[in-house]
């Protein structure tokens, strides 16, 4: 007997996949149709093919009129939940330097995000998170990773991860959610103290780790090495610590200088490594062979004006897996994926099909989800845009514009921008949705 599905979408200009195994790149369907039965797939192709392997006869019938359909956005990077603004700083950061603004009595950077954060309630965190989480489904994203770090100790680190929960429970995108009690070093401890160091190190270790493990308050452990924050000596001693309570490791590595995360990412076999813009060719390729993804981030070269934009084209070639993230956070307030992949095309000399691929099975496999997300295929969630686009192209070419017409998550409309009136290739074909 054939499966009964409950929603028949048609009426396609094309159907984007972004299978891993298409012969095209991203596994394009003319005129494809999509069936979906308790919120995924189960069959997609040409009408005539849809039909022999699904019984369509219970399905609510939607035409969207000449758009195409692709996979909801995977956002594996981001600083969902922080307090306030630093949009001052920011517009000050185009004339003046960091000492001159700070010289003003204006504080900047991590820190000043960290008192912004610990000054918030978790209600307004919440609300604050909550809003730009919307703004994000409406540019297509479908699930998103959301770190702490913004907390930087026990009891605020806990209010941001509780924020990513309540998140995850209040909306239809996935919220995962990761512990980066080592973004910073805490402001009111010398951090050129090694003693203060060796302080902060042990109580992420012995109490942070194991408390937000308990509570299951997050899948990743993360961590800042970087010159000026964590030694990559330091960074392998908390990863390890989160791997023994079941955290899985990721880290920010390589942003302003080579300390050796990338080596650590490594011989950790990391799910991955993020920002990279001085990483080796040599590391590149280790992380490669390690099955490492490399999450790169160009909304945050753009936003810092960065004097040495990650190398895209060399990380492909070594043969890496790279995945996009928005790197939203209160220095580089990014909510669109789109634009992400208009940046990484035009800065980074990603191709519009190595773009979409990043910012969707490529970041799912940053969170360790693509057996279920990232890709439109049987079985998989029913997690997809509709884009009201001429041509695929368009989605870069197109910049600031918003393509989505629709978003579905888990087979239930989320999002939907305006009336889906037929596109003119279309005229004549009624949209009925019963």
């Amino acid at each position: 007997m054939k499966p009964k599905a409950d929603l028949y979408i048609y009426g396609a200009s094309e159907v984007i996949t972004c299978v891993p195994s298409a012969s095209d790149r991203l596994g394009r369907i003319p005129d494809g149709e999509i069936a979906i039965a308790e919120g995924r797939i189960v069959a997609l192709g040409q009408r005539s093919s849809v039909e022999k392997v699904v019984d369509l006869s219970p399905a609510k019938k939607m035409d969207i009129g000449g758009r195409m359909i692709v996979p909801g956005f995977v956002d594996c990077h981001t600083h969902l939940v922080f307090g306030r603004s630093r949009v001052m700083e920011y517009a000050l950061k185009m004339t003046k330097s960091v000492a001159e603004i700070e010289a003003m009595g204006l504080k900047t950077g991590i820190p000043a995000s960290i008192q912004m954060t610990r000054e918030e309630s978790e209600d307004a965190l919440f609300e604050g998170a909550l809003d730009r989480l919307n703004r994000m489904m409406g540019y297509g994203t479908t699930t998103v990773e959301s770190k702490s770090g913004y907390g930087i100790r026990l009891a605020d680190e806990l209010k941001q991860l509780r924020v990513n929960r309540r998140l995850g429970q209040a909306q239809p995108v996935d919220v995962v959610s990761t512990f980066l009690g080592a973004h910073d070093f805490p402001p009111e401890i010398d951090r050129q103290d090694p003693v203060a160091r060796q302080a902060y190190v042990r109580e992420l270790i012995e109490e942070m780790i194991p408390r937000v493990a308990a509570d299951g308050l997050a899948e990743f452990c993360d961590i800042y090495c970087d010159t000026g924050y964590y030694t990559a000596e330091e960074s392998e001693m908390i990863l390890r610590a989160g791997m023994a309570h079941g955290l899985r490791p990721r880290i920010h590595t390589d942003a302003y200088a080579n300390v050796g995360g990338s080596s650590l990412a490594a011989g950790l076999a990391a799910i991955s490594a993020d920002h990279l813009n001085y990483t080796s060719s040599q590391e590149m390729h280790r992380l490669a062979e390690a099955g490492v993804v490399g999450v790169v981030l160009p909304a945050l070269d753009f936003a810092v004006a960065h004097p040495d934009p990650f190398d895209a084209r060399a990380m492909i070639n070594a043969g890496m897996t790279l995945a996009l993230g928005t790197n939203l956070n209160p220095g580089n307030w990014t909510e669109s994926m789109q634009v992400v992949m208009q940046l990484a095309c035009r800065n980074h000399g990603m191709s519009p099909e190595e773009a979409m691929l990043a910012a969707t099975v490529g970041a799912a496999k940053a969170v360790c989800r693509q057996d279920r997300i990232g890709c439109l295929a049987e079985g998989y969630q029913a997690d997809l845009q509709v884009w009201d686009l001429p041509t695929f192209e368009d989605v870069i070419y197109r910049i600031g514009h918003n393509a989505v017409s629709m978003v579905l998550k888990r087979g239930k409309v989320v999002v939907e921008q305006a009336a889906m009136a037929p596109r003119p290739l279309h005229q004549g074909r009624p949209r009925l949705l019963k």
